[in-house]
């Protein structure tokens, strides 16, 4: 873009004018829920799948999504999420944050038995994906190489296809996992 084009988006992701007293009062208000939400999820003990930004029964900052799997005829097993986003979770006006969909892939790397971590996500958009309008995720594991694990997934409002992902996932060896946990309880 050249110096004498004007951007029609300043600002859109940095805020460029000040809060107003009512943008205050609810900001205030944020911070006093996000520090409640601290308390509810450092409980110690606690699984970290329960604690799950993304997914956490725990967290009432997870989506509102509900996960099953299925298995084909060949044996592959499928991980399906439904959700229907609120306004809580907008990006661009009117639709869903993009950042969701690393969550379903990682179910579905889990079910090899092997979870991991991922590595490598790469999205590809095809649609705006809706606010308030049932949403389906679909995943499978698509291969495995020693400790790499690929996923695809999907992303679905109806028949419109939202987004695609192909995600890269490498196994965490037991031990790694667990200095992970002690290093969190510390």
């Amino acid at each position: 873009m050249s110096n004498n084009t004007p951007n029609n988006f300043a600002g859109f992701h940095v805020r460029q004018t000040p809060m107003t007293a009512d943008e205050q009062v609810r900001a205030e208000r944020a911070q006093l829920i996000r520090n409640e939400i601290e308390e509810i999820v450092s409980v110690v003990g606690a699984s970290f799948l329960d604690r799950s930004p993304i997914i956490g029964a725990i967290n009432p900052l997870a989506m509102p999504m509900t996960i099953t799997t299925s298995i084909d005829e060949n044996g592959r097993v499928y991980v399906v999420g439904s959700v229907t986003f609120g306004s809580a979770y907008e990006g661009p006006p009117g639709c869903v944050h993009g950042g969701v969909i690393d969550e379903v892939c990682g179910v579905a790397q889990s079910t090899t038995g092997n979870p991991g971590m991922t590595v490598n996500l790469t999205i590809d958009y095809r649609a705006p994906t809706p606010l308030h309008k049932p949403l389906e995720f679909r995943a499978y594991v698509a291969s495995t190489e020693k400790r790499k694990i690929i996923t695809s997934a999907s992303l679905h409002h109806g028949e419109t296809l939202c987004a695609e992902a192909t995600g890269i996932f490498v196994s965490m060896r037991p031990e790694i996992f667990e200095r992970l946990t002690q290093l969190r309880d510390a």
